[in-house]
């Protein structure tokens, strides 16, 4: 089950799915109630009869290593402009697992379909084992995510050529009550790996793992719906070299299919050069100290914009505004943590004023991360029209494995929000704004912040720049200037998530330049 993902930006549609029954005690012992296939047998002698039907325990075993070349696609659930149906990236990869010293080797070749012209395809190798794990380049290694670093230990334990020797050797293997899939009835096997819990569905007929699920808080993008459901299927299996080996897995997260990877070519116990598993220690240890998403807010450089108007530059910027009779917050990124540090330096800032709203212009992950701090303080949060649907569902998501404030708050009544669906005013006095919905093929579910006595305006999530200083998807920008045509706005200057403030006269030649010079 290879699946190792980082990408930029995010902005999700999915269904928040019950969280699974929780593992207590040992019970391998136990009688099995009504386990299809598995009738008259221990949840050890169904496991048995799985690897026998896999090419034995032995045969298993003595697997040492695994090499894969696939190809798979993976929908764009988090980072669709316009939600379902997803657009696709696709990628083919090389991997190598060591089993016998847990370590993984994965070159991946990318193509993505929001990059500019004749920059699709990009190039990762990932390399990754039980102490932590990096990204090897040419200028040398960096830290691995924390996401990726729990995938690829995921694929060596619980993938189709260890799953069945993890679940046998676990002290809390048990039944649970029989599970329906593909309209055949499964009996099922559940234990604990690593504090989480796994079930794995046994076909009743030829004993072959259909299915392996857990329930976990990820460290990629999933990570803001808290107890999240996969569930992954295993197919179209070959028999190779004495294994009968699944060559297909599809993902499904909260059941919503996420991914499908084919396995091309499978190969058992290769020949592999030592060298190709050597990593920095430095990248390594700091790969895994990560606190992934959940990051802390800190002042590295704070810019002002206009009296009383404080951009806090980072990866995702968040900005203070005040006004007479309170602070709005535009933005609550990341995670509650980081929103958390940001509401503390706005009352640092102005002490004694309330915090009287919070901005969230866009339903990209980064976007969103904290809001969910923000409605466990009861603050009102104003959110686009199309976005709601999506945010009830964050909002009401069960975190109980990484409880975070809205999990813990007693008192929680639902969400204050306050919907953007036309013009909208906030605030009086010189900081006072204007909320628009950008409304466009790309930035349907965007709504820009505009100040009209600075003429300064906030993009959201629409302006980046390449390395070289040209922009990245002018049809962003592009949507923003005829945001801005529309609403008859003079612009002097603008800012986004992730630019500090640009002339917009600076902006539009470049948006211009961009047309005369795309394919």
């Amino acid at each position: 089950m290879p699946r190792f993902h980082s990408h930029r930006r995010l902005g999700m549609y999915v269904l928040v799915a019950s969280g699974m029954c929780t593992v207590a005690g040992a019970h391998a012992k136990e009688k099995p109630t009504g386990a299809p296939g598995c009738a008259h047998e221990s949840p050890q002698q169904c496991v048995t009869a799985a690897l026998e039907a896999m090419g034995g325990r032995e045969r298993l075993q003595q697997l040492a290593s695994v090499r894969l070349q696939t190809v798979g696609h993976t929908l764009l659930t988090e980072q669709s402009y316009r939600q379902a149906p997803f657009i696709t990236a696709y990628e083919r990869d090389n991997i190598t697992m060591d089993l016998v010293n847990q370590r993984l080797l994965k070159e991946t070749k990318l193509t993505w379909p929001q990059s500019d012209p004749n920059q699709s395809d990009s190039d990762t190798t990932l390399i990754a084992g039980l102490d932590g794990g990096v990204y090897q380049t040419r200028f040398g290694d960096s830290p691995c995510s924390l996401g990726d670093l729990d995938a690829a230990l995921e694929a060596l334990a619980l993938g189709p050529a260890r799953v069945l020797l993890t679940a046998a050797a676990a002290s809390d293997l048990h039944f649970e009550p029989a599970e329906i899939l593909r309209s055949t009835s499964h009996a099922v096997v559940a234990f604990s790996w690593r504090h989480i819990p796994v079930r794995v569905l046994l076909n009743p007929f030829n004993h072959l793992p259909d299915a392996v699920e857990t329930t976990q808080a990820f460290h990629d993008f999933w990570y803001f719906w808290g107890d999240v459901r996969q569930r992954i299927y295993f197919d179209n299996w070959k028999l190779v070299e004495g294994v009968t080996y699944p060559t297909n897995w599809v993902e499904e997260r909260n059941g919503v299919v996420w991914s499908s990877t084919q396995s091309l070519i499978v190969e058992f116990d290769v020949q592999m050069d030592e060298k190709i598993f050597d990593m920095n220690a430095g990248a390594v240890k700091q790969s895994a100290a990560s606190p992934g998403w959940n990051r802390p807010f800190s002042v590295k450089r704070a810019t002002s914009l206009a009296p009383g108007i404080d951009l806090f530059a980072g990866s995702w910027n968040a900005t203070v505004v005040k006004e007479p009779d309170g602070i709005v917050i535009l933005e609550a990124p990341i995670s509650g943590l980081y929103t958390q540090g940001v509401i503390k330096e706005a009352r640092k800032r102005h002490p004694g004023m309330p915090i009287n709203a919070i901005l969230s212009t866009s339903d990209s992950w980064p976007h969103t991360g904290g809001v969910r701090q923000a409605v466990a303080l009861g603050l009102p949060v104003y959110i686009l029209d199309l976005n709601q649907p999506l945010l009830d569902r964050m909002m009401t998501a069960p975190h109980t494995i990484e409880p975070d404030a809205l999990q813990k708050s007693k008192n929680f009544k639902g969400p204050h929000w306050k919907i953007v669906a036309n013009k909208q005013e906030i605030g009086r006095g010189a900081n006072r704004m204007e909320l628009y919905p950008l409304r466009g093929a790309s930035t349907e579910r965007q709504y820009m912040v505009y100040f009209p006595e600075h003429h300064l305006l906030y993009a959201s999530d629409t302006l980046a720049l390449n390395d070289d200083g040209t922009l990245f998807d002018p049809e962003l920008m592009y949507e923003v200037s005829q945001a801005v045509k529309r609403e008859n706005l003079i612009v002097d200057t603008v800012f986004a998530m992730h630019q500090g403030p640009m002339p917009w006269e600076k902006v539009i030649a470049m948006i211009e330049k961009s047309r005369l010079t795309q394919p």
